[in-house]
């Protein structure tokens, strides 16, 4: 509800034409426009970062829903029993975005009294997901436990994409995906399993090309579109 565009109007003066977007409608935009997903008007971007959201393109055209928060996949529902952590960020980001990852490996370490890992020399606050990536990578069980859950989680998360919207791609996007590229094979996996069988043979699941710009280059791309 923050009155962004009259307050850059005042600043910049009434002349200029300002566009306001999601993070997430540019990234799908800029991927489709100058990225991985170039020419395809059937895509959704996945950003999995300190939240989860999702791009959604269909013939071409952001979905937005009735109150423009259509893509909020934080709170696809993955899991049961409900827990009242996911009252302010969803079921699927509390478990699987870069902050559920973190707060993930906590919760085991709090509960794990014979663990000795690489985590155990850091103090919870410093605990982030690229410490449980850097501790995955040299072999660690409970960054292990923490990553095999998030494939699973985006693996579902996929799979209900796919099976809603049968788009062409999927592009995987966000910080955590510049750590978690080469996972892509086992996400592939896991969203098979579950996803409707003819339109998980016709997805192509990829990582972003443009990363940390994807979003810059569908502002821009909608600063074009507005000038024309």
């Amino acid at each position: 509800d923050y009155p962004l565009i009259e307050e850059l109007l005042q600043e910049l003066g009434s002349h200029w034409s300002i566009v306001v977007d999601s993070d997430r409608a540019c990234s799908v935009l800029g991927e489709e426009w100058q990225g991985r997903a170039r020419g395809c008007s059937d895509v959704i971007f996945l950003a999995v970062g300190t939240g989860i959201g999702a791009g959604i393109l269909v013939d071409g055209r952001v979905v937005r829903g009735v109150g423009d928060a259509a893509g909020a996949i934080g709170w696809l529902a993955l899991d049961r029993p409900y827990r009242t952590e996911y009252d302010d960020c969803g079921c699927f980001e509390y478990h699987a975005s870069g902050a559920g990852m973190a707060k993930v490996a906590r919760e085991i370490l709090d509960s794990t009294e014979d663990y000795n890992g690489a985590l155990t020399k850091l103090e919870r606050a410093a605990i982030t997901a690229e410490t449980v990536f850097a501790a995955y990578s040299s072999g660690d069980p409970v960054a292990a436990r923490v990553i095999d859950d998030c494939i699973v989680f985006w693996g579902m998360a996929v799979a209900n994409l796919v099976s809603l919207f049968n788009p062409a791609m999927i592009v995987f996007g966000g910080g955590v995906f510049e750590s978690a590229a080469g996972l892509l094979p086992r996400i592939k996996a896991e969203a098979r399993r579950w996803a409707q069988p003819i339109s998980i043979d016709q997805v192509t699941i990829e990582v972003s090309q443009l990363g940390p710009d994807a979003g810059l280059y569908g502002a821009a791309r909608l600063a074009l579109r507005e000038g024309t």
